[in-house]
């Protein structure tokens, strides 16, 4: 346990605690070397004492430390001290996506996508690691303070299954795959899988499959067909319904099969919500929905129950933005059931099988480097032990990235990719949706697979989808290479360009700069570095870093004249948010631009309000009257007429005068013009020299008046 003041490692000061989960309690920390706050996942006394999980936890925490994306907490650090096992982490002040689910219950269309992207990035950096996730759901997804998407826990998923679960299921129940709920293989299509369940829930405000247990929860998603979010959100775009559907289709082949796809329409999707440009793979035999046996229900009762635990059943009592919730019980190893005879033979099958293509693959490969043919394109020359996810990896072939090219024509900007390893060069340009091609390897004194030329230069416009021809350095084989000096790779991410590439000239290595925008770093910070922070490469190595160019310029269109609507829709066109004020004007018509805070022609942040200035057409101005007159003695009624200058009659009236009255007064209002006309007539009454009453006329005012403006 520990509490305020303590320090880890004497570097790290333990501000506060603030979470707490299944196998571990956060705390907030201050890191007095580089100066800023980190989050600590401290392992519970439980698991801190079995060696086997901590050597498993400590392992893919590293495996996930290697991941810098700014859609994914980073890990910093795992350590060790006096029996505490901890992973230093990026601290994130915000709230968790079910908690904004919850509060806000149906979450807009736009706003939906927006998040749905920023997670698929992250998951997107992961999956080019060959790091599945396995636990996909809105209680492991932060949205920061400042609106920052994140994906928290990677790596920790594979770690908990050596301790937690006898298979590779994993997850909540309301988010798994339908192969976690069968004990089935897992690759990247089961995290594709849960985004659907994500964006449904987004979209929705409710899970597709819900149910009193985890074992009823997890039958529908075996073999209930999911209701469409459309009935419980009429106002969904087809697109991202259909975009919906095939991530959630119970067979992976007819899923997304691989992330830069569902990126790929989810960005369509933000451009033409209404069109049906989704293609789901039409449903054969194979495919079908089965029904489950009792004797199969059975066997899922007996070894999934334990492992997926129903996000109903767990009812949190508090979220915390940086702690994600580990949803694992202990269980029992003799309640889990031996697998089947004939699921052990299918199995042994596959590994046959696969022995049987990996042999084929170095006979090929041995036969033409005996011919002096280059190594197989997008393939490094040097040896990589492959994991069960990168056999699962589809890459698609140049016919198909034509194809995507001429449906999309979608261009990107060509990165620098000379001088950097061909696995990181690789990730580079897979972020950009393009590919890269070997098309001959040379001598060179770079390290083996450093990248020596490319037929696309930076800064050239390129279709997405299009393969980048290469050429690679490799070793001489009747070279020796002398013994060096290694150095251990300084953390330069989120310094400026100039410290960073002090840090690193220190430490001996070589700085190379990149540069690219960001809506998130200030202009002249290191987002990223490769190769990554705490890895050991010889001195006078080279460090590619990629430097913020701030945020991206858009040139702003001019709007001036034209309607609010077409103003309105040229502007968002280009990515601008749109704000209007409104004014009179005596010269543009009502309903025009009259004027634009950033003028047509210059440039602003891609994403900055522009306020257009709207005519509501020419003011009227009113005045008004009001005069006091005095009444002449016997006056017994006055009439008036209040005309303006052309002699159309403001008032006209006429009223007796009541006895002891000794003065009126004629007002008027809301009158549209400066000047007018008054005539007053008074009527009095006498009596004559008979005694009869006699009534007489006499002018009380006859001319012309000023109006005050109101």
């Amino acid at each position: 346990m520990l509490t305020v003041g303590m320090y880890l490692a004497d570097r790290y000061e333990i501000v506060s605690k603030v979470g707490a989960g299944g196998m571990s309690d956060v705390y907030k920390a201050k890191d007095h070397i580089l100066g800023r706050f980190v989050a600590i996942k401290v392992l519970k006394p439980e698991f801190s004492e079995d060696r086997n999980f901590v050597t498993k936890f400590r392992t893919e925490a590293q495996s996930a430390a290697g991941l810098e994306h700014p859609n994914i907490v980073n890990i910093y650090d795992v350590g060790s001290e006096e029996g505490l096992h901890y992973i230093v982490m990026e601290y994130v002040e915000g709230i968790t996506l079910k908690t904004y689910i919850e509060k806000k219950g149906q979450l807009t269309f736009k706003e939906s996508v927006s998040i749905a992207i920023q997670v698929s990035r992250g998951i997107e950096a992961a999956h080019n690691k060959n790091i599945i996730h396995r636990d996909i759901k809105p209680q492991n997804i932060i949205i920061s303070t400042e609106g920052k998407v994140k994906v928290t826990d990677f790596g920790i998923a594979r770690a908990a299954t050596s301790n937690t679960i006898s298979s590779d299921v994993m997850g909540s129940v309301h988010y798994a795959s339908p192969e976690q709920a069968r004990n089935g293989f897992v690759d990247n299509r089961s995290d594709i899988y849960s985004m659907g369940i994500l964006m449904y829930e987004m979209v929705t405000g409710r899970v597709p499959f819900d149910g009193d247990t985890t074992v009823a929860i997890a039958i529908q998603h075996l073999q209930e067909e999911m209701t469409s979010p459309k009935v419980y959100a009429p106002n969904l775009p087809i697109s991202l319904e259909k975009i919906i559907l095939k991530c959630a289709q119970k067979n992976p082949d007819r899923r997304y099969q691989n992330i830069g796809e569902l990126l790929s329409d989810l960005r369509k999707c933000l451009i033409s919500p209404d069109e049906d440009f989704v293609a789901i793979a039409p449903v054969t035999d194979s495919a079908k929905t089965k029904v489950i046996s009792a004797e199969e229900v059975q066997q899922i009762k007996s070894s999934a129950a334990p492992v997926i635990k129903s996000e109903v059943e767990r009812t949190p009592k508090k979220e915390e933005p940086v702690e994600a919730e580990e949803d694992y019980d202990d269980y029992d190893d003799d309640d889990v059931l031996d697998p089947k005879m004939d699921k052990a033979v299918t199995i042994m099958g596959i590994v046959a099988a696969v022995l049987i293509v990996v042999v084929i693959i170095a006979l090929a490969i041995k036969v033409s480097s005996l011919f002096g043919t280059p190594s197989t394109p997008n393939t490094p020359s040097t040896t990589n032990t492959q994991t069960e996810t990168d056999s699962n990896v589809e890459v698609p072939t140049e016919s198909q990235t034509e194809t995507t090219v001429s449906e999309e024509k979608e261009m990107v900007t060509m990165t620098n990719i000379v001088g950097m390893l061909y696995d990181d060069a690789e990730t580079k340009m897979s972020e950009l949706g393009l590919s890269l091609n070997i098309i001959s390897k040379e001598t060179s004194t770079e390290e083996e697979g450093t990248i020596l030329s490319a037929t696309v230069a930076e800064g050239t416009e390129v279709a997405i989808g299009s393969v980048i021809d290469v050429t690679v350095a490799e070793k001489s084989e009747t070279t020796t290479t002398p013994a060096v000096e290694s150095t251990i790779v300084p953390s330069v991410v989120g310094y400026s360009e100039t410290t960073a590439t002090s840090a690193l000239n220190n430490a001996g290595l070589v700085p190379k700069s990149t540069y690219e925008y960001s809506n998130d770093v200030p202009k002249g910070e290191v987002i990223s570095q490769s190769p990554v922070a705490g890895s050991s490469v010889e001195d006078g190595s080279d460090v590619t870093l990629v430097v913020s160019n701030g945020v991206e310029q858009v040139k702003v269109p001019d709007v001036v004249g034209k309607s609010t609507e077409k103003a309105t829709e040229k502007l968002e066109a280009k990515g601008f948010v749109v704000a209007v004020e409104e004014t009179y004007d005596d010269e543009v018509k009502a309903g025009k631009v009259i004027s634009q805070s950033v003028a047509g022609g210059e440039s602003a942040d891609a994403g900055a309000q522009i306020t257009i200035t709207v005519s509501l057409g020419s003011m009227t101005v009113y005045y008004s009257f009001s005069k006091e007159f005095t009444v002449p003695e016997n006056a017994v009624s006055v009439s008036y007429t209040l005309t303006k200058d052309d002699g159309e009659v403001i008032s006209n009236q006429s009223e007796r005068i009541s006895e002891g009255t000794t003065t009126i007064t004629i007002s008027k209002i809301n009158i549209d013009v400066a000047t007018g006309y008054l005539e007053l007539i008074w009527t009095t009454e006498s009596t004559d020299e008979m005694g009869n009453a006699v009534q007489t006329e006499e002018s009380g005012f006859s001319g012309t008046v000023d109006f005050t403006m109101q």
